[in-house]
């Protein structure tokens, strides 16, 4: 049972998802104190002061603190959109910079070095430039 144990505790997925949540959480942590520390100020300096939570009213004795409610709904707006701005849309950026090439609208078949699509006619890869041969047309299946 303990070998057992061991082997799922150090399962590749297992760890990589432990990874992922520890990463995760310290990442959390950056984007809090980056909207905490500098954003919130900021926003502050613009346009007075931006702490909601004194804001209050109340019915037959209960309290409704409002504006505790105010400040997450704040603080989370301001936290996508520093994630949206400065993670997604750089990622994003980076990812089409990679990409391998835009869509051809001529028959394709797979490079067998890099699996590219790349059109039936090619004699070399136009991404990883291993010589691959022509290949005949492909022939079309009967209706």
């Amino acid at each position: 049972m303990l070998k057992e144990f061991r082997q799922f505790i150090l399962r590749g997925n297992l760890v990589d998802l432990a990874i992922a949540v520890v990463i995760g959480a310290a990442f959390g942590a950056v984007v809090a104190a980056l909207v905490k520390d500098i954003i919130t100020p900021l926003i502050a300096a613009i346009g007075g002061q931006p702490d909601f939570s004194t804001l209050h009213f109340t019915i037959n004795g209960s309290r409704f603190e409002y504006g505790d409610f105010i400040n997450a709904v704040i603080s989370f707006v301001i936290i996508a959109a520093v994630v949206f701005f400065f993670v997604v849309k750089p990622i994003n950026a980076l990812l089409d910079r990679v990409q391998t090439g835009e869509a051809v609208d001529e028959p394709t078949r797979e490079c067998p070095a890099c699996l590219s699509q790349i059109p039936y006619a090619a004699r070399r890869c136009a991404f990883c430039t291993e010589e691959v041969g022509p290949q005949p047309e492909p022939v079309a299946a009967p209706a």
